[in-house]
C-alpha cells in the first residue's frame, strides 16, 4: 500500500508540475495572440485606406484618360491643318497631351503601386490573421489539455477524437488549396510561358532575319512577337480575373465588369456595348464575385467560340430580382447536341443554382447565342 501511495504522490506531483508549464504557456499563447490582432486591426485600416487612394486614382485616371483622348484629337486637327496656326498654338497643343499623357503614365504607376502594397498588407494580415488563429487553435487546445489534467484525465477520449477531426479537416482544406494551385501552376504552363517562351526564341532569329531575308521580313517577325506578348499579357490578366478581380472590392459590381468588358473589346476588336438599368448598390462580396463570373463565362464563350463581331451584355437591377442578359450575333450551336452542353454552360448552372436562380439559352446555327440569367435580388444594406 506504501509504494502505491507513493506511486500516487509522485503521479501527482508529476501532473501538478504539467499544470504549471501548461498555464505558463498558455499565457505567452494568448501574449502572441493579441500582439497579432493588434498588427491585424492596424493593418486593415491602412488597407482601407489604400483602397479608398487607389479609388480615387482610379476616378483621376479614367478623368485624365478622357482629357487626354480629347486632347489627341485636338492635335491631329492641329497637325492636319498645320498651316492655319500658329508655331505658339501648335506647340501649346503638343505640350498639354505630352502633360496629360505623363500625368496619366504617374497615376498609372501610382495605383499600381498602391494596388501591389495592399496586396503585400493582404498577405500580411492574412498571415496574421492565421496566426491568430493558430493562437486560439492552441488556446483552445491547451484548455482542453487543462481541463485533462485538472480533472483527472476524464473525457481524453472526446478530446482525442475531437482533436483527430479538426486534423483531418485542416488536411482537406490544404488539399483543395494544393489542387487550386496546381491549376494555376498548369494554366500559367499551358499559357503565358510557352507564349513568352515563343517570344524569346522568335527574338534570337530577328537579327538573323534581317542579314538574310530584309529588314520587310524582320518587321513582320517583330510585329509577330508583339501579338505574341500581347496574347501573354491577356492570358496573364485572364488569369488574375480568374482568381478574382482587384477591382471588385475596390470598385463594386457595375464598374468593374465595365471596365472588363471594356478590355476584352479593345483586345479582341470588337463591340461589346453594356447597358445598366435600375439603382446601382453595392452587392455582398460573394454574390458579386459569382455574378462576375457568370457575365466572364459567358462572354468568353461568344468570344473564343461564337466568333461573334458584336456582344450586348444588359445588367438590370429591380428590388426582387437582378437580371443579366447576354447576346451575339456569333455563329450560333445546335443544343441537341450532347458535346455543346460543355460550352462553358455546366459551371454556369451550378452557380445559378447554388443561388436559386434560373438560366435560359436560346442559340441556333447561324443565329447567334441569347443567355438569359435571373437571380434573387440579395444585397448588402
Amino acid at each position: 500500500m506504501s509504494v502505491i501511495k507513493d506511486n500516487d504522490r509522485a503521479l501527482d506531483q508529476v501532473i501538478d508540475e504539467m499544470i504549471n508549464v501548461v498555464s505558463n504557456s498558455k499565457d505567452e499563447v494568448f501574449e502572441i495572440g493579441e500582439e497579432s490582432r493588434k498588427q491585424q486591426d492596424a493593418l486593415d485600416q491602412e488597407v482601407k485606406e489604400i483602397k479608398t487612394e487607389v479609388q480615387k486614382i482610379i476616378k483621376e485616371s479614367d478623368e485624365l484618360e478622357k482629357s487626354l483622348k480629347a486632347s489627341r484629337l485636338r492635335l491631329s486637327e492641329v497637325s492636319k491643318n498645320f498651316n492655319q496656326y500658329s508655331e505658339e498654338e501648335v506647340r501649346k497643343v503638343y505640350n498639354s497631351t505630352h502633360e496629360l499623357q505623363t500625368q496619366l503614365v504617374v497615376h498609372r504607376q501610382k495605383e499600381v503601386a498602391l494596388i501591389k502594397r495592399r496586396d503585400e498588407l493582404e498577405q500580411r494580415i492574412k498571415a496574421l490573421a492565421t496566426s491568430v488563429e493558430r493562437a486560439e487553435n492552441l488556446m483552445s487546445k491547451i484548455n482542453v489539455i487543462l481541463t485533462y489534467l485538472q480533472e483527472d484525465f476524464k473525457q481524453v477520449n472526446q478530446a482525442l477524437e475531437s482533436a483527430k477531426e479538426k486534423q483531418e479537416f485542416g488536411l482537406q482544406i490544404i488539399e483543395a488549396q494544393e489542387e487550386e494551385r496546381r491549376k494555376l501552376s498548369r494554366e500559367i504552363h499551358d499559357g503565358p510561358a510557352q507564349m513568352l517562351a515563343n517570344v524569346l526564341l522568335r527574338s534570337d532569329i530577328v537579327d538573323k532575319t534581317i542579314k538574310q531575308r530584309g529588314v520587310d521580313q524582320a518587321l513582320k517577325e517583330i510585329k509577330d512577337m508583339k501579338e505574341m506578348a500581347r496574347g501573354a499579357l491577356y492570358e496573364v490578366r485572364r488569369i488574375i480575373y480568374d482568381l478574382r478581380p482587384m477591382a471588385l472590392d475596390d470598385l463594386g459590381l457595375i464598374p468593374t465588369l465595365r471596365k472588363y468588358l471594356s478590355t476584352i473589346e479593345d483586345y479582341h476588336e470588337m463591340k461589346i456595348n453594356f447597358e445598366t438599368r435600375g439603382k446601382e448598390m453595392r452587392y455582398g462580396h460573394k454574390f458579386e464575385a459569382a455574378v462576375f463570373r457568370m457575365v466572364q463565362e459567358a462572354v468568353q464563350n461568344a468570344v473564343k467560340h461564337a466568333q461573334a463581331t458584336l456582344i450586348r451584355v444588359v445588367f438590370e437591377a429591380t428590388n426582387q430580382r437582378l437580371n443579366l442578359l447576354i447576346v451575339d450575333d456569333g455563329i450560333g450551336f445546335d443544343q441537341t447536341e450532347k458535346k455543346n452542353q460543355s460550352f462553358g454552360l455546366i459551371g454556369m448552372r451550378e452557380r445559378i443554382e447554388m443561388l436559386d436562380g434560373e438560366l435560359s439559352v436560346e442559340s441556333e446555327i447561324g443565329n447567334g447565342t441569347k443567355v438569359k440569367i435571373s437571380l434573387p435580388n440579395v444585397y448588402e444594406a
